[in-house]
């Protein structure tokens, strides 16, 4: 056991906690801008704002799908990475790195071919009427030809990170969002390209992080090496990180369906401007959720070192900490939203009929918001117990079991209330159901400390 295993079962869970889950947050929060800023600018697009934050919303579920394959590679392959690194078989691990690539570019290539053939149809789908239909479709065009930059970059940056360099994974992903930001500004409002200067922005920074992490292995300061030879795709492989990276790739398909399906019934119990109101909505509500996101990544090995080695109290302090930290960030986000929903809604629109449905949606959307770290917090414990499946049902049931059939039913009697609301009514159900659990796990470890020093006692 390394030193730095040890200390996962010797030192102060709060430093622990700070130690793992801060670099985490910052890349969570950093990844949140690329939309969140997006949505800013265009909301804010002089006389046609309103419509185009709309269009915005409508693609959301095709973004959605890009980064869905952008994890089914990257993720699967990291995995496969450190594990093949992990048996001491580095050859392997390099090919590992070179059918990742060809992966991201064949899926790249596909996507951007039967999206761009099928976009009016997928559009209209997806929830566009005539009016918002110009605006979604002008945003997409443009995005789904950097496609290969999009998935290419969501591989590069899982790989270098398994490669052993998260340090210039995180450098990479903080300049390329800095440069969508300033690309943002500089083409919506200086060069007025509106809502396609926003895509230009995104697909060109995307583009610059695709290339950086290209050049890391071209230019053979990665520790992998990377091969021409490996380039050449290898169906074991293939397999092996479609095999990892499917849970993922799962989870956000199951999310790009209930934006479908929240889009249609939001125009059809409100109005165009609902599903532009859920954009800014969705983007006020993942600030508060993505310092949950990354400080679960960061108590993840904690947890999972201490209930390995049966060490349950640390594990459960582990959980204890991460749960209080995640409550006061929601806590806080909650009373800003029901205090000052005009401030946190006018940073990406300022039209009064726009406002006035977002604010109304925001503070019924956001409703749940100081317990859902039960569910999240709660859930990623479970997972760091070694109970991928229930932790999965678990995460499904805030996300998707609960989640469609409340966007389905509850604006049959409360109409566009009934869409704001499906989604905290999900929360309470989640976070009750992950509670139950939770005590259950928690007592199990009574009986398995019982059961040891029973053995212990016939032992001696």
């Amino acid at each position: 056991m390394n030193k730095s295993q040890q200390i996962l079962g010797t030192e102060s869970i709060g430093k622990l906690l700070i130690k793992y889950s801060v670099p985490a947050i910052i890349g969570m929060m950093v990844n949140a801008l690329y939309n969140v800023v997006d949505r800013m600018f265009i909301g804010n697009i002089p006389g046609v704002g309103p419509m185009a934050i709309t269009g915005l919303g409508v693609t959301m579920p095709i973004m959605t799908i890009i980064l869905a394959f952008g994890m089914l590679v990257g993720i699967g392959a990291t995995t496969n990475i450190s594990i093949k690194l992990g048996q001491g078989k580095r050859e392997e691990a390099e090919h590992i790195v070179g059918n990742s690539i060809t992966l991201a570019l064949i899926i790249g290539v596909i996507l951007t071919v039967v999206g761009t053939i099928f976009s009016d149809s997928i559009l209209k789908v997806f929830g566009a009427s005539e009016s918002t239909l110009i605006y979604a479709k002008s945003y997409m065009n443009i995005i789904l030809l950097g496609t290969v930059f999009s998935i290419s970059a969501m591989v590069f940056n899982n790989i270098i990170r398994g490669d052993g360099n998260p340090k210039l994974s995180a450098i990479i992903m903080a300049v390329g969002c800095a440069t969508n930001i300033v690309l943002d500004a500089v083409l919506i409002f200086g060069f007025n390209m509106g809502i396609q200067g926003a895509a230009l922005a995104t697909i060109t920074s995307q583009g610059l992080t695709a290339i950086w992490g290209l050049s890391y292995y071209l230019k053979g300061k990665s520790n992998l090496k990377f091969k021409k030879s490996s380039l050449k795709l290898d169906m074991n492989i293939v397999k092996m990180i479609f095999a990892i990276g499917s849970a993922p790739f799962a989870m956000q398909l199951a999310t790009s369906l209930v934006q479908v399906i929240s889009n249609n019934a939001l125009r059809a119990y409100g109005s165009d401007l609902a599903i532009g109101a859920m954009a800014t909505i969705s983007s006020i509500v993942m600030i508060f959720l993505m310092p949950s996101f990354g400080l679960v990544q960061g108590m993840q090995p904690i947890v999972g070192f201490n209930y390995g080695a049966k060490n349950y109290d640390r594990a459960i302090k582990t959980f204890k900490l991460s749960l209080l930290a995640s409550s006061v960030f929601f806590i806080v986000g909650a009373l800003l939203i029901q205090f000052v929903p005009q401030v946190l809604v006018g940073m990406f629109n300022r039209d009064p009929q726009l406002m006035d449905i977002t604010v109304n949606g925001l503070r019924k959307y956001s409703f749940a918001l100081p317990i859902i770290g039960i569910s999240i917090v709660g859930t990623n414990y479970i997972q760091s117990s070694g109970k991928a499946k229930v932790a999965m049902v678990l995460s499904l049931l805030r996300q998707v079991i609960i989640l469609i059939p409340m966007i389905l039913i509850l604006p049959k009697f409360l109409g566009l209330n009934g869409v704001w609301f499906a989604q905290p009514t999900a929360d309470i159900i989640a976070s009750t159901i992950t509670a139950i659990v939770l005590i259950k796990e928690i007592r199990s470890y009574k009986e398995d400390n019982n059961k040891a020093n029973e053995l212990e006692v016939e032992a001696v």
